[in-house]
């Protein structure tokens, strides 16, 4: 399952993501914030998410805050958990591809919607290549 998080300053983008996702027929669920509220905080959507996804290890997350930095930072707080914030989708791609994350962070106030779509679309396509290096690496986080 996909589910989405954000606070109040990734509402909006999480929104459009939203419309996008509906309209490619892609299956998710929204966790919240599910209205803006400017006094929101990142850290419980965070926690909420990140609980969400550690439930099946097949579930995948997209978080938005303003900077990304927040919601990055909360996230990988959890075992298990590897969000990884991306500014475009070859950063997308490559944080699949080579470190396998489990949640895609947008920096909203950063990141054109076209861009986001985009990195949406990298980081749901995108396989992990389960080259014995990378496997290592993410053994070592644990």
């Amino acid at each position: 399952m996909l589910y989405l998080a954000s606070d109040h300053r990734g509402f909006k983008l999480k929104e459009k993501i939203k419309e996008y996702l509906d309209k490619n027929k892609i299956i998710f669920t929204d966790l919240g914030a599910l209205k803006y509220d400017k006094d929101d905080d990142y850290p419980d959507f965070a926690k909420i998410l990140a609980l969400k996804i550690l439930e099946n290890k097949n579930n995948l997350g997209i978080a938005l805050c303003g900077s990304g930095a927040g919601m990055s930072i909360a996230l990988n707080r959890f075992k298990n958990i590897r969000a990884g914030l991306a500014f475009n989708p070859k950063m997308a791609e490559a944080q699949k591809q080579q470190d396998n994350i489990n949640v895609l962070v947008i920096a909203s106030d950063f990141t054109k919607e076209s861009t986001a779509f985009l990195m949406v679309d990298k980081f749901l396509k995108t396989k992990f290549l389960k080259k014995q290096r990378y496997l290592r690496r993410i053994k070592k986080l644990s």
